[in-house]
């Protein structure tokens, strides 16, 4: 696939969202030409979560930012241990994991965690043996736990905002009727990343001679290479199925590495900017006709638009399909973000009663605004073929009157199941 060009995230400032999600209309400290700006923010939020937009925007100028996201590079530290020593923090931390950690090859590393809403209680386990790696970890339960309450924060405030502009709290409501989310902290693994986990697995293979060692792990790292870095993602192309996903603008990490005596050593890593100016993030933007690298301030939250609130919007938010990229030409470098994700609860009837049924699949949404001409210029139905064939389309997954929990199911059954489109991938 060719290369996205990027764009930038429309902004909201913080106190603009403050503003819009309270009572501002009634403040009598509100001039005309205040409430005349702030009526013109509104809009755009509308404007660019709704059909016409790309379906995400950011959230700038949060006060603390750096201190919230502080506990990011933990992401791959904790990737990298050793199993054991891992488990125990993640059940210190009340932690678990959704990706099969013991596969040396895998792309991502993805730590989760519950957040349920008005319970602000540690998330720090107190039985911590406290040698040096776990006390680089003591806190991050609760670190963790205090940035996604502020996340879950700002979706609700999000949600206020639209069902104002939509009509009702239909999607403010169902985030309160829900009273948890997901939260992730997700380490996405650079090629060094591999061979680090691929040299502490051969050195775990007990009986085998040094040579035999190095033979099997030079054997495993052509065989990875070729599998896990063959494919210009990190992660494939999807639709998020809840209501509001929020992540923190990603934390790219550059490592160093020195070889002594065929044995590979890290250095040392450091924090730098986004590859190429973006965010990795890419998406879908059916109006502008192409794939595009969101980009947004490493200071910023940026909110996705999931399936859940385009249905229950009855379409005047629209979700984004979006993909992770992998920076070909950086091999050293990883990617670290946390992403809490919103959604109803699992109760939850979802009717497409109102809902445009054009949308539900696939071709309609990506390509209904494009001419035959425009399609064969550009590769554009191409392009979008490549994407289908990995994306089961709403109208396969959502039935009238489904539950979210129903809705759920299905969707991880037809992205990842035996027979998912994405299962082998």
């Amino acid at each position: 696939m060719e290369k996205a060009e990027g764009f930038e995230l429309f902004e909201l400032h913080y106190s603009d969202l403050l503003i819009l999600s309270s009572d501002y209309v009634q403040s009598p400290s509100s001039s005309p030409a205040e409430l005349q700006r702030l009526d013109i923010v509104k809009r755009h939020i509308m404007e660019t979560l709704g059909p016409m937009g790309p379906g995400l925007l950011s959230v700038s100028g949060v006060p603390n930012y750096s201190v919230l996201r502080h506990c990011l590079p933990l992401a791959r530290n904790l990737a990298l241990l050793d199993s054991d020593q891992r488990n125990r923090i993640l059940k210190d931390n009340k932690l678990g994991s959704d990706v099969p950690l013991k596969n040396p090859c895998r792309n991502v590393s993805s730590f989760a965690m519950q957040l349920r809403y008005f319970e602000k209680n540690s998330n720090s386990g107190g039985d911590l043996l406290f040698n040096d790696r776990a006390k680089e970890f003591e806190s991050l339960g609760s670190d963790l736990t205090e940035l996604g309450f502020f996340m879950m924060e700002l979706g609700l405030r999000l949600a206020r905002v639209c069902d104002s502009a939509i009509g009702g709290r239909e999607l403010e409501q169902s985030l309160l009727e829900s009273r948890a989310s997901k939260g992730r902290l997700i380490h996405y693994h650079s090629k060094l990343d591999t061979r680090l986990l691929l040299k502490h697995s051969a050195k775990k293979k007990r009986g085998n001679s040094k040579h035999e060692q190095k033979r099997k792990q030079a054997h495993d790292e052509q065989g990875a290479s070729k599998a896990c870095f063959g494919s210009d993602l990190w992660q494939q192309w999807h639709y998020d199925y809840g209501i509001f996903t929020i992540l923190t603008a990603p934390l790219f990490l550059l490592q160093e590495i020195e070889e002594e005596e065929d044995e590979l050593m890290e250095s040392r890593y450091e924090e730098c900017g986004y590859p190429n100016g973006h965010t990795c993030l890419q998406i879908y933007d059916r109006n502008k006709k192409g794939i595009f690298m969101a980009n947004s301030s490493p200071e910023s939250f940026i909110i996705q638009v999931g399936e859940s609130a385009e249905v229950l919007s009855k379409g005047k938010l629209r979700a984004t399909l979006h993909s992770v990229s992998r920076p070909g030409k950086y091999e050293n470098l990883s990617r670290e973000t946390f992403v809490v994700f919103l959604q109803p609860a699992w109760d939850k009837v979802l009717s497409i009663s109102g809902y445009p049924m054009k949308c539900l699949s696939l071709e309609d949404r990506c390509l209904n605004l494009l001419t035959s001409e425009e399609e064969e210029e550009e590769g554009f139905g191409e392009r979008i073929e490549e994407i289908e064939k990995i994306v089961p389309p709403l109208s396969s997954r959502l039935k009238d009157g489904m539950t979210f929990a129903e809705f759920s199911r299905e969707t991880t059954r037809q992205y990842y199941g035996g027979s998912g489109l994405q299962s082998n991938r």
